[in-house]
């Protein structure tokens, strides 16, 4: 371990918080698909700050609208206008068909959002969530989060959400009823070990919730921005929510999050019911407009569907005996494994690559959308290697 590590471990452990297992690498820099450590050492990034990073690390488009707007305005707080708060608002309504929208700093914050809305508009207090669901470890947040790792510590939660199985049409129509707020679901699952429902529940999942008069959430936190091979998620299937949550690649990579809503729903949220100081700052929102200029100029959601594939393609060519399932949407994608991948992690990050494992089993594929295939070429190679060497 060099003197450079040395001192960055040791202050961590001396003056943060241990609550992140964290891969034993310091980062310093990155441009594109790649990140450099504090020696030097080259990595194609395929964790992408998990599914933030779409546009890749320090665009320049993003670097120079940012540079610019810090020496304008940084903040001045919701009691104010400003006119990219506005901007990205009508931006964000035109791109996900829904009508309003709520800043914010983080998905987690956006759930919490969602659930309050749920709860104002349809004066109901229960909420039905997916096993393997993900949506944040705030309190709300956590109460529709299933694992029970990130739950049992801090019970009593919410005491009335359901879980059922995803990806189960008469689970969820067993589930939902006059008490129900609103159902949440991740259009596909990303922390849940990227599982991808059939088009029809998400469709189902609308009619059972009309059927009701329950509300129906979309979590895009992770699925957003091109990251699935459109602009989102939801559009594979057609099927549209009451409410959606986003966050991540919102903003080129700085912290920002939405909540939308279809009129509807939204007019029922009166002054005072929710704010965010930080929610929706000047800084924040350039970044957000540059971010999404760049996806719609580079075509990236088109780029994701095509490296998706590409990718896709040459990890199902491998035929290795330890994988089990491969699957994903656009530049989204999980490799299931009979055994645990911490070790092709590690693997992979001593070779150059940047990988990390949902659910135990499940490698995670999500890098940058500007990845290249001669990089996912080099990927490929790292994890065939990676998932031999447990062979």
């Amino acid at each position: 371990m060099t003197d450079q590590y040395q001192n960055i471990f040791e202050k961590d452990l001396q003056y943060v918080f241990q609550n992140y297992t964290r891969q034993p690498i310091a980062l310093t820099r990155g441009a594109g698909a790649v990140v450099w450590d504090v020696d030097g050492k080259e990595y194609i990034d395929c964790v992408a700050g998990i599914a933030v990073n779409n546009i890749g690390h320090c665009h320049p488009a993003v670097v120079e609208a940012v540079r610019r707007q810090v020496g304008e305005l940084i903040h001045v707080s919701n009691l104010y206008y400003t006119r990219q708060q506005a901007e990205l608002a009508k931006g964000l309504v035109l791109r996900t068909g829904m009508d309003r929208v709520f800043f914010c700093n983080s998905g987690t914050e956006a759930v919490e959002g969602a659930m309050k809305l749920a709860r104002r508009a349809t004066e109901r207090t229960d909420f039905v969530a997916a096993e393997h669901s993900f949506h944040g470890r705030t309190m709300g947040a956590l109460s529709v989060t299933h694992k029970s790792q990130y739950r049992e510590p801090f019970q009593p939660l919410l005491s009335k959400v359901e879980f059922v199985a995803y990806d189960d049409v008469e689970a969820l129509k067993g589930s939902v009823d006059q008490d129900t707020a609103a159902v949440i679901l991740e259009p596909i699952q990303g922390e849940g070990g990227v599982r991808v429902p059939h088009d029809e529940y998400l469709r189902s999942a609308r009619d059972i919730c009309d059927d009701a008069g329950a509300l129906l959430i979309f979590d895009e936190v992770q699925t957003g921005f091109g990251r699935t091979g459109r602009w989102f998620a939801k559009e594979h299937s057609g099927a549209e929510p009451d409410i959606m949550t986003l966050a991540k690649a919102l903003a080129g990579g700085l912290p920002m999050g939405a909540m939308l809503a279809k009129d509807e729903i939204a007019s029922r949220m009166q002054k005072g019911d929710h704010a965010a100081t930080f929610g929706g700052s000047p800084l924040v929102c350039t970044a957000a407009l540059a971010s999404l200029k760049v996806i719609e100029d580079e075509k990236l959601v088109e780029r994701s569907a095509r490296m998706g594939d590409y990718l896709m393609q040459g990890l199902k060519d491998l035929e290795l005996d330890r994988v089990t399932d491969i699957r994903g949407k656009g530049l989204m994608v999980g490799i299931e494994l009979e055994v645990k991948c911490g070790s092709i992690v590690d693997y992979a990050r001593n070779h150059g690559v940047l990988l990390n494992c949902t659910s135990d089993s499940v490698l995670r594929f999500v890098p940058p959308l500007i990845i290249t295939e001669e990089q996912i070429d080099s990927v490929i190679e790292v994890v065939a290697q990676g998932i031999k060497e447990i062979e």
